[in-house]
């Protein structure tokens, strides 16, 4: 489970990655949208409004638990 202030990296594959915050509470709501050329990498953390991050694109993703490349199979 992320805790508040947990960073976590993103680098874009391809031009167009979109990165969405979700906020926390009773309803997940949108609260923030960033798009993300090829190469272009965001830091980000999770806070006390921002609980979950949508990633559509190919991406790579650096967590304190570990590497995830959305262009893989699982």
């Amino acid at each position: 489970m992320s805790e508040p202030n947990d960073y976590f990296i993103i680098k874009a594959k391809e031009n167009g990655v979109n990165v969405i915050g979700l906020t926390r509470g009773e309803t997940t709501r949108f609260h923030h949208s960033e798009k993300l050329d090829k190469g272009e990498v965001m830091i980000a953390q999770f806070t006390d409004h921002t609980s979950a991050v949508k990633i559509r694109g190919k991406a790579i993703i650096h967590t304190k638990y570990g590497t995830i490349d959305t262009g893989e199979e699982l």
